[in-house]
């Protein structure tokens, strides 16, 4: 029997939806056994400039209950490599809207020193985190908006 395939898909996995799922599939059917990592709060926070909506515990609850999901790993370094170094996978998945970028040009260059393949899966244009977040933000501030109105009326 061969040596397994052992694939790495890091992600917030924050507000989770379709396109999550889509990578998630997309990575499980190029490897034997798949490793989640879901960046935790304080990286994400540090990246991106915001904490996840969806708390770290939670995100990896629902990760981890996925059936194209062997193993749900909390990513608490910045540094991908160091991850590797923990882990030890053979293929890094990460969505196609990183190729060709410098940040995947770099990802790339650094795991082919260590052997790892860095592959590229199609980005689900139709949603988003960010499209998710955004439409949040529109209906809370109608929410908000109504509730003024509200408080406004009651106190007249």
């Amino acid at each position: 029997m061969g040596r397994r395939l052992i694939g790495y898909a890091p992600g917030a996995y924050d507000l989770f939806h379709v396109g999550h799922l889509n990578l998630l599939r997309r990575a499980r059917a190029r490897c034997d056994y798949l490793i989640a990592g879901v960046v935790s709060d304080d990286q994400l926070e540090r990246v991106r400039g915001r904490r996840p909506v969806v708390p770290l515990a939670e995100r990896l609850e629902i990760v981890s209950h996925l059936d194209v999901v062997d193993e749900a790993y909390a990513e608490t370094l910045a540094d991908k490599l160091e991850t590797w170094a923990a882990l030890r996978f053979d293929v890094f998945f990460k969505g196609s809207d990183w190729q060709g970028t410098p940040k995947g040009l770099e990802l790339e260059r650094r795991f082919a020193e260590v052997g790892v393949d860095v592959v590229y899966v199609p980005y689900t244009l139709h949603t988003s985190s960010t499209k998710l977040r955004r439409a949040l933000a529109v209906l809370g501030g109608e929410v908000a908006a109504r509730g003024d109105a509200a408080v406004e009326r009651a106190g007249s």
